[in-house]
């Protein structure tokens, strides 16, 4: 139980200083008289005209759920790439280098069937 003192320390100090930080903000903060206009939308010095409710594609957002899935390929190819030196120098490893090949090629080819699946399905197209 003692080894854990130092996590329930750091954890009190840090809802001590959260609760503190809200606490003098609102105390010190300024009042404002005028609550009507208070929480009107308002950006960059133009009023707001209109309905803020506008419908986007579904298209934009399936791109963009592509990209993100293709940006996170690389960061799990980096360490392969990154140790790829140690990998094959013939060191003596708990991983051999034909089982970091066959992972490879694994992730490699989801990867590529799940371009091909959208490119076919054309959510690639940009309109």
């Amino acid at each position: 139980m003692t080894e854990y003192l130092p996590l329930l320390f750091i954890l009190f100090l840090g809802s001590i200083i959260a609760i503190g930080a809200i606490l003098v903000g609102k105390i010190l903060g300024y009042q404002s008289k005028n609550t009507k206009n208070k929480f009107a939308p308002y950006e960059c010095g133009v009023p707001t005209f209109g309905s803020a409710r506008i419908q986007f594609k579904v298209e934009y957002y399936i791109f963009a759920l592509l990209f993100l899935i293709f940006d996170i390929e690389a960061l799990f190819l980096f360490p392969i790439a990154v140790n790829l030196k140690e990998i094959f120098a013939g060191e003596p490893m708990v991983i051999t280098p034909a089982i970091v090949i066959a992972d490879l090629i694994i992730f490699v080819s989801i990867l590529f069937s799940g371009l091909v699946y959208a490119w076919k399905k054309g959510f690639l197209k940009w309109e």
